[in-house]
């Protein structure tokens, strides 16, 4: 049984990866709505797979709405990008978050373009461990929803980190989330409104852009530079436009890759200040062994600053689990938020990672990657440079890079040419505002998952 069994998994699994691959570019806009899918023999010759797994491949496409099957004109593709009745905000929302869905996709050989490291680096700890059972026995309370603020003792040990990278805050200052993304979404929905103005890194984090918007908040750029925010554009659009937050990323910036200065942060912070302008720093890297002289939240000891912090970058994205660090009144507001939205957070989640913290793993493991982070940071820039490209910041530490393309090379077209080759990139458009910025034509490389000969050889074909 087992030897009849494989064939047809493994076709199972070629036509999952075909149908990816030609979902990213109907998706993008590579195969627009009326044009013909190659004909399955044309097809199966083309990737180099079975007819019956081209057959497949069209047909799950099919049950997506993507194709349609057409009498004499073979597969055709019907999908238009259309925003399915929703309101136009929401459907520009998901517009901008479109690279979060092929992030999402396992259909690619090379991930370079992915925001995350691989599982190798992360979930390859202690993790799996802790949650196949250690023996011990959860309390009746670990089944009830708790505090809104999220599990104490979790709370207790993220204070003593913090406090040790010298932000003083204690576990009422402490806001336990759903990660990250989670974080940014109770900070929008509790101080801004629709119409409001609000300032964001430019290049920066697309998945904010999408939030904003979602949030009808107008959104101005501020340009990134290798050593932090332009602090005279920033004081120019403070003046100008009279925001009410500034969203930022201090250290190991996405998708630059480059790090504020000490400088740099005191002169954001000044500018700030000048205006009473609320900074929201986000700092997934923050828990990495690298040099932290420049964090906002350490010089400002979240007076005008709201930091957050999370484990997916770190442990696992599969656990969903960040916090926000700012004054305890502003944590008051929202955890209110966040009990009238989700009621809680997961219990189980922080019962877990207060145990990784309180043994010693989480510190041990961050050692490892660290090591790994800044051996693999080396050798991709390195490899870079010696290939001619040119990298906009000098980043040592993180997972980023961002590669500057040629005069005349489109980072759209080079990411669907890399969707040919099983190769996701991440182009730089989607992280600038302005589609016309010099700065759009680039690509962000995530250095974890980027020292691949098939992308070396790719880029070189590509971009001379």
């Amino acid at each position: 049984m087992t030897a009849s069994r494989e064939p047809s998994d493994r076709s199972t699994t070629l036509a999952e990866t075909l149908a990816g691959r030609l979902r990213v570019q109907i998706l993008s806009g590579a195969l627009p709505e009326g044009n013909r899918l190659p004909s399955i023999r044309k097809a199966a010759g083309e990737f180099g797979v079975s007819k019956n797994t081209v057959v497949e491949a069209y047909d799950r496409l099919v049950l997506g709405n993507l194709v349609a099957a057409k009498a004499g004109s073979g597969f055709v593709v019907i999908y238009r990008g259309d925003d399915g009745g929703r309101p136009k905000h929401v459907s520009e929302a998901v517009d901008i978050a479109s690279l979060l869905s092929a992030q999402l996709s396992q259909n690619f050989e090379i991930r370079v373009g992915d925001g995350r490291p691989p599982a190798s680096w992360t979930e390859q700890s202690e993790i799996k461990r802790h949650l196949s059972g250690t023996g011990r026995i959860l309390p009746a309370a670990a089944d009830a929803y708790g505090s809104a603020l999220g599990f104490l003792p979790l709370r207790q040990q993220i204070a003593l980190r913090l406090q040790a990278q010298q932000v003083a805050v204690k576990e009422d200052g402490l806001l336990l989330t759903f990660g990250a993304n989670h974080a940014l979404d109770l900070i929008i929905r509790a101080m801004l409104s629709p119409g409001d103005t609000v300032l964001v890194d430019e290049p920066g984090y697309y998945p904010l852009f999408a939030k904003l918007t979602l949030a009808q908040v107008r959104i101005v750029g501020v340009r990134r530079l290798a050593d932090g925010p332009d602090v005279d554009d920033l004081a120019a659009k403070i003046q100008s436009e009279r925001p009410k937050l500034f969203f930022t990323q201090s250290l190991g910036h996405n998708p630059t890759g480059g790090s504020i200065t000490l400088p740099v942060a005191h002169a954001v912070l000044q500018a700030a200040m000048r205006s009473n302008l609320v900074i929201v720093e986000d700092d997934p890297f923050a828990d990495l062994p690298m040099a932290v002289n420049g964090r906002l939240a350490t010089l400002d000891q979240l007076n005008n600053v709201i930091s957050i912090g999370t484990f997916s970058k770190t442990l696992s994205a599969s656990l969903r689990s960040g916090f926000i660090a700012a004054r305890s009144d502003r944590i008051a507001t929202l955890a209110e938020l966040k009990m009238l939205t989700t009621v809680n957070s997961s219990g189980h989640v922080e019962r877990l990672l207060h145990r990784l913290l309180a043994d010693g793993h989480y510190e041990r493991h961050l050692k490892r990657l660290g090591q790994r982070s800044e051996a693999a940071m080396g050798q991709v820039r390195a490899n870079l440079v010696r290939g001619g490209h040119q990298l906009y910041a000098d980043a040592r530490t993180g997972y980023y890079l961002y590669l500057l393309l040629p005069d005349g090379i489109d980072d759209m077209a080079l990411a669907r040419e890399g969707a040919k080759d099983s190769i996701f990139i991440a182009p730089g458009s989607l992280f600038c505002l302005d589609k016309n910025s010099p700065l759009a034509r680039a690509i962000r490389i995530n250095v974890s998952r980027a020292d691949n000969p098939k992308f070396y050889e790719f880029l070189l074909r590509r971009l001379q």
